[in-house]
């Protein structure tokens, strides 16, 4: 599968991070954007122009899906336009494999090993293993993995991560202040880091502005070979949140989280407007059928830093490590005159402070017995009040 932020506006609002992907190179912050923050990448080192031309001459670089495919319009499809960007700044070429299956991630990683390609990259948590294994045996590769940090570090694997929990807050405050009801709903891929922080980071945002809030939130009852891919489930489930009163939903799961910002389009009036916000990249480009809800997205830049990594991996200066992409919010385009001039002031506020730390994100409190159960928890909505 070929796929898994830009900006908040009028005020220019940042952070960094890195969450259920797309331009391959920054955009010129709108009016109504939150534009995201550099943060120091401590495994690249900034190559000339010149080394970069000299080091890359012909490289070639691979990337592997996971099974969400290239047309999930976010994750997958946002590092397959970072891989081309990047190969084209220096010289190389870029090519894809797509995974249908779990299985086919070592398999597909092979494919390009054999190929004697130069760089290769994995999308997604589920191929650390895979990606691990195939970098010890082949360390003259060099890998890079996006959504996932390995410890120890592996010498030939640099893993792209994002604080996906600081885009999901300020999404979380936006909603919070703007929500009619009282109650906003959360439609989840399956549980891997990426999404589960974008989960915990709405909630807790959404509480910073209004303690008293119900968010009504549901991961997928499945299994991630599934979880991302279902769009069918997440317009469902999107409407009984909505049929429980929820007037905004945050979708972060893929082509199943497409479902849900559909499914709310649908649904909203004039007189009694829905709101939906998406993720990974801005998706009122990638899902346009979400344009009568979609008042932002919370995106992590992965095009961005990939570009970034493979230019440096064109200078020879590329290291093994961890490196943390950057984070923000996505322009309100047609909702700009929704947000008020003091949200916007508020929110532009709460990036900064995320980003020195002043504001730092409580963690959740502990699950309760039954919402510590996973097929409890993913098979109907879970309520965190």
């Amino acid at each position: 599968m070929k796929r898994y932020l830009s900006l908040l506006s009028a005020l220019g609002l940042s952070i960094i991070l890195a969450s259920c992907g797309a331009a391959a190179t920054p955009t010129k912050v709108p009016a109504t954007a939150v534009p995201p923050t550099d943060v120091p990448a401590a495994a690249t080192a900034a190559p000339t122009a010149a080394a970069t031309k000299a080091a890359a001459a012909g490289l070639k670089i691979g990337l592997v899906t996971d099974v969400g495919k290239l047309d999930d319009r976010s994750f997958n499809a946002s590092a397959w336009d970072g891989a081309q960007a990047g190969a084209k700044a220096i010289g190389g070429t870029a090519d894809y494999i797509e995974s249908s299956t779990p299985d086919d991630y070592a398999s597909n990683i092979q494919q390009f090993v054999d190929k004697q390609y130069d760089i290769i990259i994995t999308v997604g948590f589920a191929l650390g293993d895979a990606t691990a294994a195939a970098a010890k045996k082949f360390p003259k590769t060099k890998f890079i993995i996006v959504d996932y940090a390995y410890d120890p570090a592996i010498d030939n694997v640099t893993g792209l991560v994002f604080e996906e929990d600081k885009a999901g807050f300020l999404a979380g405050v936006l909603a919070a202040n703007l929500s009619k009801s009282g109650t906003l709903a959360g439609v989840y891929g399956f549980q891997v880091p990426a999404v589960v922080k974008y989960k915990e980071g709405f909630e807790a945002g959404a509480k910073y502005a209004k303690p008293g809030i119900k968010v009504i939130s549901t991961y997928y009852p499945g299994g991630i070979e599934k979880a991302f891919q279902d769009p069918e489930w997440g317009g469902t489930t999107a409407g009984q949140s909505l049929d429980q009163g929820a007037d905004f939903v945050f979708a972060a799961a893929g082509k199943t989280g497409n479902g849900a910002l559909t499914e709310v389009a649908k649904r909203t009036t004039k007189d009694k407007p829905l709101y939906c916000i998406g993720v990974d990249t801005d998706q009122w480009d990638s899902v346009p059928e979400a344009h009568t809800c979609l008042i932002t997205s919370a995106e992590k830049l992965i095009s961005d830093g990939l570009v970034d990594l493979l230019k440096s991996a064109g200078a020879g200066t590329l290291k093994g490590g961890t490196v943390v992409g950057k984070i923000g919010i996505a322009p309100f385009h047609d909702f700009a005159s929704v947000v008020p001039d003091a949200l916007q002031t508020q929110l532009k506020q709460i990036n900064d402070d995320l980003a020195s730390g002043k504001l730092v994100i409580p963690k959740p409190a502990p699950a309760t017995a039954s919402a510590a159960d996973t097929s409890a928890a993913t098979m109907a909505p879970t309520a965190a009040q």
